[in-house]
């Protein structure tokens, strides 16, 4: 079973675009041609999460305030504290979530950690090359 962090960091960008395109209407809107996958994701997965929540007049609330405070990230949070209660009191619910998303990435993700300071280049991936051009003194 996926982990809820796991799940809320896929599920909460696609409602955010949903919220974000629709506004509060994305609650009752049906899905049009012209939406993006990525807003079309997010109707599905508001549509679960209002379906099978203990408490989906809960989400439905931090969806109007988000769809009214325009974006703001600290209304985003409270979106995501909610689902990630119903996520919590759900285990079905994560598994059903979890169906309507892509997998997410095998292994770690890409990138690179540094302990104290950095004087040189620091650089990843395959067949990267550097080039350090120095100004004449």
């Amino acid at each position: 079973m996926p982990e809820i962090e796991t799940l809320l960091h896929q599920v909460v960008p696609a409602v955010g675009a949903a919220v974000s395109a629709y506004g509060a209407a994305v609650l009752v809107r049906a899905e049009e041609e012209a939406a993006g996958a990525t807003v079309r994701l997010g109707q599905r997965l508001l549509g679960r999460l209002r379906r099978r929540a203990p408490e989906p007049e809960a989400i439905d609330a931090a969806v109007a305030e988000l769809a009214e405070a325009d974006g703001d990230e600290d209304a985003l949070a409270a979106l995501r504290l909610r689902i990630r209660q119903a996520l919590m009191s759900s285990p079905g619910l994560r598994a059903e979530l979890a169906a309507l998303l892509p997998p997410p990435p095998a292994g770690p993700t890409p990138g690179v950690h540094v302990s104290g300071s950095v004087t040189g280049i620091v650089s990843t991936g395959h067949g990267a090359t550097n080039i350090v051009r120095r100004e004449a003194r």
